[in-house]
């Protein structure tokens, strides 16, 4: 038995100068990260900084995307809130030393670079290939709505919109005509500090009208594609089409649609615990969970994101595999059903999208019997579909889909607070889900790394 406490020496200098190695444990994710960054080819980060010139040298992008996708990886993005760290966590301090940038850099870097996280997505996915992580011929696609940096609240009909910019604008023209008679031709001080944040509201005004204005030509013009379609078939025929006549175009916006004036590209979106003003979010995931495609829509259904999400990760897997890879099979729930989507079916790209609801999907799956004979000739898409997700194959095919991507979303959400956007708009959004995608693969590895070096640990001995 111990006759004495084990303290701590507070006071006590190192001897030695101290080696940084040893602050973390050797499996912990930071060294993974930070050997993995320095593998990436960074040349779309480092073309817009100019090394050389006067002034204070810029922070290298290694360490600061380093710090990023550290950051993310533990579920922190507030910028003040890495800054804070950079002097309290070891993990943070490993990676920038004793040079600690401060939050606007940090900012400002997550800004600049938000267009690059496609590259490092592709980066981080070579890494995962290189680990023999990338394993194809089954891949999962699904989509989960993200809050925005954005308040339901924040919703404002077209009515209010315009009453708010006209306001805005009676209010800017007092202000010029009581500086004009202060000044006169002068350009006189800057503008009063009560209209600065003003005027940035009138900027996401205007974008909500436009916005509006965008969705109800958007209407309109499909409603004349209708009437045209109409009156050509009817032309054709020879004879009245029975039915009412569709209504006239109008491309005049509805003065109760809403918009959302803080994030004006966000959206309302029905969750199932109700609605949120948000995104949603796309990704494609192999049988092992790792993504292959990772994407941001304003659109709240998923049906006409099938097509584009599966190309997108075919390109990204022909950049990291080699221009003959295959995804193989693609499994989607019933969002992705139409007969659009299914007829887009391939020798190269096998679909097995649920033709019902998940729950009724299954139950439907139990109940019947395995389809025996040829298909009649006459099927539909959609009855094509349900004959092979009756299949023995098929049912154990779809039965991954809830092995694959569902969890890497709950994953992302927990592991790394991916439930909300911290930026605004579409593009930001956009980079910012690529960058937790990345993160994601990142943490893939570095679990890998470990449970492999246990395993050599273990035949070691």
């Amino acid at each position: 038995m111990s006759k004495y406490f084990r303290e701590p020496d507070r006071r006590q200098r190192a001897l030695l100068p101290v080696d940084m190695m040893d602050w973390l444990p050797e499996g912990d994710i930071v060294h993974l990260i930070v050997d993995a960054v320095s593998l990436m080819d960074l040349s779309a980060f480092r073309k817009e900084y100019k090394v050389g010139k006067a002034g204070n040298a810029p922070f290298e992008p290694r360490l600061l995307l380093s710090l990023l996708i550290y950051a993310y990886s533990i579920g922190v993005r507030s910028s003040r809130g890495i800054e804070r760290l950079c002097w309290r966590d070891a993990g943070f301090r490993f990676i920038v030393g004793d040079q600690i940038p401060d939050h606007t850099v940090i900012a400002r870097f997550r800004k600049r670079h938000v267009g690059d996280m496609e590259t490092l997505f592709v980066e981080v996915l070579k890494l995962c290939r290189d680990a023999g992580l990338v394993k194809l011929g089954v891949v999962a696609l699904d989509g989960t709505k993200i809050k925005a940096n954005a308040s339901l609240e924040a919703n404002r009909t077209a009515k209010t919109i315009e009453e708010e910019v006209a306001a805005m604008l009676t209010e800017a023209a007092a202000v010029d005509a009581k500086e004009d008679s202060l000044f006169g031709a002068q350009r006189g001080d800057e503008l009063p500090k009560a209209l600065v944040k003003a005027n940035d509201r009138k900027a996401r005004l205007m974008e909500c009208k436009k916005k509006l204005e965008a969705k109800a030509a958007a209407v309109a013009a499909r409603q004349q594609d209708k009437i045209e379609a109409r009156a050509a078939e009817e032309q054709a025929t020879g004879r009245r089409k029975r039915g009412r006549k569709p209504k006239p175009a109008d491309a005049t916006v509805d003065p109760d649609t809403v918009a959302n004036v803080t994030d004006p590209d966000s959206e309302m979106m029905k969750t199932r615990r109700g609605f949120v003003q948000g995104y949603n979010a796309q990704a494609v995931v192999t049988e092992n969970q790792i993504i292959l495609a990772a994407d941001v829509t304003t659109q709240a259904n998923d049906i006409h994101q099938l097509e584009p999400m599966l190309n997108q990760a075919q390109a990204v897997v022909e950049t990291v595999m080699g221009e003959d890879t295959t995804l193989g099979a693609s499994l989607a729930d019933a969002g992705y059903c139409s007969e659009a989507n299914l007829a887009t079916e391939t020798e190269d790209r096998e679909l097995l999208i649920a033709t019902k609801k998940d729950h009724k999907q299954r139950a439907a799956q139990r109940a019947a019997k395995p389809p025996r004979g040829r298909k009649p000739k006459n099927m539909t898409a959609r009855e094509r579909m349900d004959r092979k997700l009756a299949t023995k194959r098929g049912r154990k095919l779809y039965r991954l889909r809830g092995q694959t991507v569902e969890p890497v979303f709950g994953q992302m959400k927990g592991g790394q607070s991916a439930d909300h956007f911290s930026m605004r708009g579409l593009e930001p959004c956009r980079g910012e889900w690529k960058l937790q995608a990345a993160v994601h693969n990142l943490r893939k590895l570095h679990r890998d790394s470990v449970r492999k070096a246990e395993n050599a640990r273990k035949m070691a001995k």
